[in-house]
């Protein structure tokens, strides 16, 4: 017998090939699928960690993973509390406007809230439009005035470099 309830759990370490898997299947949907770096034993190494990078949860109907939201806590110093940031959200084509999204998104809010963060916090394409509306449909809005910046790769190695001893 089937059951429509969707189950939220967090991931462990077993779970790093579906979490593998939906990483490839959200690089694939924002058009970058050949960025992915990470493999199953990395993940499934870090999910294992007392301490891990990251956190993460499923979402599953029957067993049958639908979704998942990986997230990490970052700080604020102004509020003196953490911040929950979520990293990545995706939803299987097939099982989208089925409440998988919006079930990841509150079991995220309650672990904000119970964990006492000052604010939970993502970045969206700017062209994905159905997410921009999903998002805003929960209350959530554009941070105006900021701009997501990023270093990596050569400008990234670059700056990490020892300075050239200055001429005097």
């Amino acid at each position: 017998m089937r059951s429509n309830e969707l189950r939220i759990r967090p991931a462990t370490a077993a779970d790093a090939a579906t979490v593998l898997g939906f990483i490839r299947a959200l690089a694939a949907f924002e058009r970058e699928p050949g960025a992915v770096e990470v493999d199953v034993a990395t993940l499934r190494t870090q999910l294992a960690d007392p301490l891990p990078p990251f956190e993460c949860l499923l979402c599953e109907r029957d067993g049958e993973a639908l979704g998942f939201a990986l997230y990490f806590f970052a700080y604020s110093t102004w509020r003196g509390r953490r911040v929950l940031h979520l990293e990545d959200l995706f939803v299987a084509p097939g099982a989208r406007r089925a409440g998988v999204g919006l079930a990841l998104m509150r079991a995220l809010a309650r672990i904000a809230v119970a964990r006492d963060c000052a604010r939970f916090e993502w970045s969206v394409l700017d062209w994905n439009e159905d997410a921009l509306r999903f998002y805003r449909r929960l209350g959530a809005a554009p941070v105006p005035g900021w701009t997501v910046l990023r270093l990596s790769g050569a400008p990234l190695a670059s700056l990490a470099a020892p300075a050239p001893p200055e001429r005097g």
